[in-house]
């Protein structure tokens, strides 16, 4: 199975979420899909074909990895050098100055991505070792934001939230259909309550959580990598 579905289905997602429009406090959208969609395109072929055992579900871009390069928790020394991705990346429609889109270029680290990442090439060695069985994903693909600070999704009023959910839950809906895993893991409280949510009654599906591994969570900061794991071995997906 080729990678084509994910692909068809990214780029449905991404013309939906484009159309829409968010009002104040939130002062800027970007859309990575759009202007990072080569890069993401590159993951997607490279790792989305094939049945997966475990999806890894994130919440949405952050500004220093996907938002710079359109790959799920895509710190820029991991994307490159451990997934081996590269392409160019244009410009969100409007720009927010507080937060430039730079692509590879860009010097900042994202935490997230680079513990993430971290855990998978520590535990697995090659990226090819861990999509074998694995793929990540993110629930909604815009990052917003109110001048220089990030703002999530469930931040969103209810009214603006509803078609944008809407088309994310379908989104998730046909990568589980398409990738046919036993488990879909939230990467943090949030995007388990959306997997579940938008995935219930799928026939043998079962869900779990790690702890998410923002700098913002204290207990990220005590050991992530230990927690994650702990918590993907009491589930009974990774031995022990």
């Amino acid at each position: 199975m080729t990678a084509q579905p994910l692909i068809d289905a990214a780029r449905s997602l991404s013309a939906r979420v484009d159309a829409m429009r968010f009002a104040p406090p939130v002062s800027h959208v970007y859309n990575p899909l759009d202007y990072a969609w080569a890069v993401h395109q590159r993951y997607l072929e490279r790792f989305g074909s094939g049945r997966k055992r475990v999806v890894f579900v994130g919440m949405n871009p952050g500004p220093f990895g996907m938002a710079q390069i359109g790959v799920p928790f895509g710190e820029i020394a991991s994307a490159r050098d451990w997934l081996g991705l590269e392409g160019p990346v244009g410009q969100p429609r409007e720009t927010n100055p507080k937060r430039p889109v730079e692509g590879f270029a860009c010097a900042r680290s994202e935490v997230s991505g680079q513990r993430l990442w971290g855990l998978f090439r520590t535990r697995f060695g090659t990226p090819e070792a861990f999509f074998a069985e694995h793929f990540v994903a993110n629930y909604c693909p815009l990052a917003f934001f109110e001048g220089g600070r990030n703002l999530t999704p469930d931040k969103l009023p209810a009214a603006e939230q509803r078609p944008l959910l809407q088309a994310c839950d379908e989104h998730l809906r046909t990568l589980v259909d398409t990738l046919q895993p036993e488990w879909v893991i939230g990467i943090g409280n949030w995007a388990e309550k959306r997997a579940s949510e938008a995935l219930a009654g799928t026939a043998g599906l079962r869900f779990g959580r790690i702890l998410h591994p923002s700098p913002a969570s204290p207990a990220a900061n005590r050991g992530w990598a230990e927690a994650a794991t702990r918590q993907l071995q009491t589930l009974g997906i990774w031995a022990n």
